[in-house]
């Protein structure tokens, strides 16, 4: 049946369009590696003047300016002058919950993106088949990205540490341990808030590398042991806790039973285990975890997983989901050791 011109739903196709748009999420992280925001924090600038300060083209500037403007992201205040508006305040990096290292812009990433439909024709991550090794690999061989994506992290891990960290009694840990904890963000950030538990921060080597600083800007350097090392060959050993933050989406089922079964050989009978995890909800709810699961599938080859779902992956390595605690970013999934 034609549709008839009658019967055109206008407001529907101008809504596609703002959802099929792919300029302003360039463009928001364009002007967020150009540092803008900061640039606009003592007032309103002209695009000469920020163009010098960022080292940019001054005409490109002003139409990149323009077009975030015209969607809220900072505001002209006069001809080609600008100040910031609320959206644009999280972009400044001396914002208690700065957001701009998330918005990154790598060309790794791009490209990946580019090649999507290589993983709706294949299931295998787009990342994998642009650059000739997977995700992990890559940032391992490229520090400058690797970096970049813990700066990404440590942005992210300022609003997790304000809505999850009240959602669980972690006071209960006596030590807990932080597999895959990157450099250390959020794991600071809950030694900081609970004083009588210590930590062990445990990542590959080239990500640890980076946590000294961290831990010890928050001042909890000396109740965190780091430890290098790889989760597909063993865990830390004796922890009260273990915990897993957003670990899980970046592989398949194969290798999340790989990565469980080694942190319950490391578990002691009363240890617990802690999934922080954004969970995918059943229906047309929506819920940011339906997204994540697209990223993870272009980039890694993971999955975001229903709760179910984590919880027969745990039964495989005799862990059983004892809760599940939700929150306004990630879920809170307890595991105990099932026998």
């Amino acid at each position: 049946m034609t549709t008839s011109r009658k019967s055109l739903d206008l407001t529907a196709v101008m809504r596609l369009g703002e959802l099929g748009d792919q300029i302003t999420p360039f463009a928001l992280r364009a002007a967020c590696d150009l540092r803008v925001a900061d640039l606009l924090a003592n007032g309103p600038r002209t695009v000469a003047e920020l163009a010098e300060a960022a080292g940019a083209h001054a005409g490109a500037l002003l139409r990149l300016l323009r077009a975030l403007a015209a969607r809220g992201v900072f505001t002209e205040v006069a001809d080609a002058t600008f100040a910031l508006t609320p959206l644009a305040e999280p972009l400044r990096g001396d914002h208690p919950m700065s957001l701009r290292d998330s918005f990154t812009l790598l060309e790794s990433d791009v490209r990946a993106w580019g090649a999507m439909g290589h993983t709706l024709l294949t299931g295998e991550p787009a990342f994998s088949h642009v650059h000739g090794q997977d995700y992990w690999t890559y940032l391992a061989d490229h520090p400058q990205e690797s970096n970049r994506v813990d700066d990404w992290m440590r942005s992210v891990n300022r609003l997790h540490l304000r809505t999850v960290l009240g959602a669980y009694p972690w006071r209960r840990f006596g030590t807990l341990v932080d597999v895959g904890g990157g450099t250390g963000g959020f794991l600071a950030g809950l030694l900081a808030r609970f004083p009588a538990v210590r930590g062990v921060l445990f990542d590959l080597p080239h990500v640890v590398s980076g946590a000294a600083p961290v831990l010890a800007a928050a001042g909890v350097a000396d109740r965190c042991d780091v430890v290098p090392g790889d989760v597909f060959d063993a865990v830390p050993v004796g922890g009260d806790g273990y915990l897993l933050k957003t670990v899980l989406p970046g592989f398949d089922d194969d290798d999340v039973v790989r990565i469980l079964r080694n942190v319950r050989d490391a578990m002691r009978p009363d240890s617990r285990l802690v999934l922080l995890e954004a969970v995918l909800p059943a229906g047309d709810t929506f819920d940011m975890a339906k997204l994540f699961d697209v990223h993870a599938m272009v980039l890694t080859g993971g999955a975001h997983r229903g709760a179910e779902q984590t919880g027969r992956l745990l039964e495989q390595v005799g862990l059983r989901l004892t809760q599940v605690v939700g929150t306004p970013t990630l879920t809170v999934l307890e595991a105990l050791p099932a026998d």
